[in-house]
Order: C-alpha cells, then structure tokens, then sequence
C-alpha cells in the first residue's frame, strides 16, 4: 500500500485531525485500562466481538489527551478496517514508520493494535516497542489465542491482560439512564429496573444492541454479530471447510444453554463424528462464543468422563438465533449468573450426586469452595422449591458450607433447613450487587 493510502486510513481511526465519539464511558472498565498503563507491560485486552473493546480504548485515548497528552503522541491501527491490505509484520513495520516521519511523536507514546490476532508475529513487534523504545503498547483481540502458550513465550512475562465483557446489568441500566448511586435507589426506581431487566435477560449486553430502539434493529445486529463470530473469526482464521456444520453446531449450543451436553451425544444428534464436534467446540470456546463447565469432582478423571454444562457469552446470542418464549426465562437466567460469576480469580463447576440431584454453580477460589448457588425462576411450586434446597443443602452439606443461595425471579427470604441457611434473593438485586 502506499504512503497516502495508509495515511488515509490512520487518519480515521485516530484523534489527530478530528474529534471521534467515544460513545457512553464505562468508567469502572475505562479505570481499569488506566491502571494497566501504569504497570509499563503491553496490555492485551480481549473478549468476544462486538463486546465494546475498541470502543473502551477509544475512551481510554480521550482521557489521556484530556490529561494532556499530545493527540499526535497516540497511533491507533485498526487491522479490521478492509482498506488494509497484506495483512503482516511488514505491513504494521511501514505504518508505524510513517506514523514516526508524519506525526513525529514525542519519545513517550502510546501504540495501540486492535484486533491485531490477525497479524502473524504481532507479538515480536510489541515486544520491540515496549522493551527497545519503552513505547505503551496496547492489543486487542476477539479470541482467546492472544494469551496462548506460544505467545506468553515471546512476550516473556511481560504483558498484562484484560478480559472484556458485554455491559453488566448495572452497566446496561446506566446506558438506559437508571443510574444507581446508592441502595436507596431500588426502591425508588424497582419498576423501571425490573422492566430493564426483563429486556437484558432477553437481548442480552452487547453495546450498540443496548442502544437500539426497536427489537428488529437488535436482533439485525445479533445476526451480523452471530454470523461475523463464526466466518471471521473462526472460518477464516482456521480456514474451516465445513462452514454448515459449524454453524448448525453453534446454534445448537446457543439454542441448548445451561444444558448438559457430551461431545458423544452431540455427535449423534447432529450426525457428526467426534473430532469434528471436539474441534469445533474448541474453535467456538476460542472465540469466547461458549464456556464448558464441568462437574465438581475431587477426582479428575471423574470431571473429564461426565457431561458439561453449556453456557453462551451473551444472552442476545441466543436471541440471536431462537425465539425466547418465558419458559426459557429459567435456562437465559442461569446463563446471565453464569456470565456474572465468570472472573478470573474464580473456578465454576456444577455439582451432581448419584440420585442426580443437581446445583447449578459451586464457585472455588484459591483452592477452596467458597459457595453454591443454584438458580431457579419461579420458585412459588412447592415441589420445584423441595427439590432445588433439597439438592443445595445435599451439595453444602458435602462441600462443608453454612450456607447456599438460591437465585430467583424476585424472592426475597432466609430460612435454615436442616442447620444450613438458605437465602433466596431476587437475581436482578443480585446481579447489581446489593446482596
């Protein structure tokens, strides 16, 4: 590509020559990326498509020149724009040459690469700005490889790294102007938060599908956002032959959420053999499409043997593909926990016992079970309310808890059945943090 090309493409992505929209600040997020500029490592920031990575760097960027940062001293590339041709390590060498000759920025400068998986040998040039030139340096990418083994080895140890994820459920009222300040504002906004999160349990957090105003813009964008995870990010980049079965694989799952599955059963029902429902289900956890949780075994073996629980990225990937009637409220809603109590610091398996009573989560930090939750929608049956404390009691008793919290639709009680107390909170309190 030529000079003037190039130049034409930067000069869009970045605050040089005009003002970008940064869109609504997530400011808990945005204070993260700040601190992660503090600690002088390259910072890969990842998550699934479309979850608002470029967008939080973009607001990270107008607070670095709101602080006083020459807009020149900040070089954007965005390795998505089609524009950018042959996309390779000489290609990010040139732009970051003419960047240096054009902008002549001061010796301290930030570089950010988004979506940069796509650029063979990313990491050998991150590496050189930040350990050679001391430059920041910024990546992001929609899929998990960016922090596999073969590139932790040429980084060395010397990167930080941030997940991200679509809008919490307290991020999403903000976006909808519910803002919460204090405890107090439950109470006084609890109808028009309830009616918030009725629409969240459905279309999910992703960003701009958050912003729209009508159900066939949302689900328009889900669609792109489904159908650009599975060809970009997984077809192309594996340069997958059997695009069909991809995709009736993916649907199957995001159809099947916070279900049991086995790779065997999968292969039968959908007339695929193993490997390719193993290898798919890799590429799609890659991607950060799905998490497989297994089940809670002090024996390793055991966890490998039995099935594992499906859960999506997002509930809007589900809308995505299926229409949600109520009955699924209960399925979409452990799906929404799950995403909630997935952080780093957090082990999550489901826990079974021979008579297949079953807790959906059993939550292990630091080598220690911490607690269990299980989830249930409408606990106003007495049978359904039996078997859901029956099986959580079972699970504390054995994993020695005081005690375990059922998630339901707007439940609010303690009670002690057995020397264990249960507590029921309403999922969307719960979610917000006002336990």
């Amino acid at each position: 590509m030529e000079k003037s090309e190039l130049l034409d493409v930067l000069n869009d992505w970045n605050f040089w020559r005009k003002e970008i929209d940064v869109g609504i600040r997530r400011e808990a997020i945005v204070k993260k990326i700040e601190e992660l500029s503090k600690a002088k490592e390259i910072a890969v920031i990842t998550g699934i498509r479309r979850c608002g990575k470029s967008t939080l760097l973009l607001q990270f960027c107008k607070y670095l020149i709101n602080s006083g940062i020459r807009k020149e001293d900040i070089l954007i590339v965005n390795f998505e724009d089609p524009r950018l041709k042959n996309l390779n390590l000489d290609l990010i060498n040139k732009i970051y040459e003419i960047y240096l000759t054009e902008l002549n920025p001061s010796k301290k400068h930030y570089v950010i690469l988004d979506e940069v998986q796509f650029i063979e040998g990313w990491e050998k040039f991150a590496r050189f700005l930040q350990e050679n030139k001391k430059i920041s340096v910024f990546v992001t990418g929609s899929s998990s490889k960016l922090l596999s083994s073969e590139y932790s080895t040429v980084l060395a140890g010397r990167h930080l790294d941030l997940e991200i994820k679509p809008l919490s459920f307290k991020e999403y009222l903000f976006f909808k102007d519910i803002e919460l300040k204090k405890a107090l504002d439950i109470s006084e906004k609890r109808y028009a938060i309830k009616r918030a999160f009725t629409n969240y349990l459905k279309e999910g957090g992703f960003p701009k599908v958050a912003l729209a105003d009508k159900e066939k813009d949302k689900r328009d964008l889900l669609d792109v956002y489904f159908r650009d995870i599975i060809i970009k990010d997984i077809v192309q980049r594996y340069n997958i032959k059997e695009v069909n079965k991809l995709n009736e694989l993916a649907k199957y799952y995001l159809t099947n959420v916070s279900t049991l599955q086995s790779f065997n059963n999968i292969k039968n029902i959908l007339k695929l053999s193993l490997d390719t429902v193993e290898r798919f289900s890799y590429y799609l956890s890659s991607v950060f499409l799905l998490n497989f949780v297994k089940k809670f075994s002090y024996s390793e073996k055991e966890q490998i043997l039995n099935p594992r629980k499906i859960y999506c990225a997002d509930n809007g990937l589900r809308f995505s593909v299926a229409f949600i009637f109520s009955e699924d409220y209960g399925r979409l809603a452990e799906n929404m926990v799950f995403n909630a109590l997935n952080k780093k610091d957090s082990e999550i398996f489901y826990w079974k016992n021979q008579k297949q009573e079953e807790v959906d989560f059993i939550i292990k930090k630091k080598q220690k079970i911490v607690q269990a939750i299980q989830v249930c929608w409408y606990i106003g049956n007495t049978e359904t309310k039996k078997r859901e404390v029956e099986a959580l009691v079972k699970a504390c008793k054995e994993l020695k808890l005081k005690e375990g919290l059922i998630l339901t639709e707007d439940t609010l009680s303690n009670e002690v059945v057995d020397g264990v107390k249960i507590s029921f909170q309403p999922i969307w309190r719960y979610l917000l943090g006002y336990n």
